[in-house]
């Protein structure tokens, strides 16, 4: 199944940092126009419309990149260039090994913007995630094993991507190689979230109820909105121990922000803090540019006859062997 090939991709690169888990937030950027952001009856920002997020940035700094946390302007320009060239060549060779359905027509581009910053993630200071904790090495490399020795037993082998459960939605919101869209709607009472990605939706209360019980666990987790000032904040926790990201688990908590910069523009952040997973919290951001492109259904499953192929592709391994 081809999402299942794919690496995920990094998302357009924000002007500011995010504030790290614990701390007082830094004051929302400043609008680049304030008369041209749009505010709802009830006078909060609008946030409401379709945004775009695809890019050609890493979430975490290359390795080759150690110590360079923002291109030149040149350099920019070459990055891109030769980030093009690569992700031509990888789908050349996609395009070989299955029937074509697969090229660079579906896979937009995003560029480095004005912060030229070399990875989404702008803390910790080396761009990278941080370590994991000794007990979260154990569970992902036990599950990485099982995973190679198991790849298709039946449809829980694979991964969530691969059966079109959850792919992009977040949080995080970490784009994906295509399929990038966002759409918000936002009333007094709510703020819904629709990813194109696999048609995933998240409904944000923003009337201060307290999160559900502990017990009460969720796929995109249980989010509460609330503004502090110009600036959606959306706390997430409540999250099962099926999802991952990156080596989190079951105590992942996920605080994003919303600015809208002006008429065109939307920085978003996010921050993770997972005590049992990572040796300390990290944060990344993003900005979201408006576009008029529609929201497209994704029938990822497709009756799920990709999983039928998978398995039965498996069940012909075995009897090679």
């Amino acid at each position: 199944m081809l999402i299942g090939r794919l690496a995920v991709a990094g998302a357009v690169l924000t002007l500011t940092p995010a504030h790290a888990v614990g701390q007082t937030p830094e004051p929302a950027p400043k609008t680049t126009n304030p008369s041209a952001a749009p505010r709802t009856p009830d006078g909060h920002p609008d946030l409401q419309g379709v945004w775009a997020n695809s890019t050609i940035t890493p979430l975490q700094r290359p390795k080759e990149l150690a110590g360079k946390e923002v291109f030149t302007e040149a350099e920019a320009a070459e990055y891109e260039t030769h980030a093009l060239e690569r992700e031509r060549e990888q789908l050349g060779k996609l395009e070989d090994e299955t029937s074509g359905e697969l090229n660079e027509i579906w896979s937009p581009q995003g560029k480095v913007v004005a912060s030229r910053r070399t990875s989404l993630i702008v803390d910790p200071p080396d761009g990278r995630i941080p370590l994991l904790t000794p007990e979260a090495q154990k569970r992902t490399a036990a599950a990485s094993e099982s995973r190679r020795l198991h790849p298709t037993d039946g449809p829980e082998s694979l991964l969530l991507r691969e059966r079109c459960v959850l792919w992009g939605a977040g949080p995080p919101m970490i784009p994906v190689p295509y399929n990038q869209n966002v759409q918000i709607v936002q009333t007094r009472d709510y703020v819904m979230i629709l990813n194109e990605m696999i048609h995933d939706v998240r409904v944000i209360p923003l009337d201060g109820r307290p999160h559900l019980p502990q017990p009460v666990r969720q796929w995109k987790g249980d989010p509460r909105g609330r503004w502090d000032g110009d600036t959606l904040v959306v706390d997430s926790t409540n999250f099962t121990d099926k999802t991952t990201l990156n080596g989190s688990d079951d105590a992942l908590h996920v605080v994003e922000r919303f600015t809208r910069l002006d008429a065109r523009n939307l920085l978003y952040e996010f921050v993770i803090d997972d005590p049992t997973a990572f040796t300390k919290p990290w944060s990344g951001a993003i900005s979201m540019s408006a576009t008029e492109d529609r929201i497209f259904e994704y029938a990822c499953h497709e009756a799920n006859y990709s999983i039928v192929g998978i398995l039965r592709g498996g069940r012909a391994a075995e009897k090679e062997r």
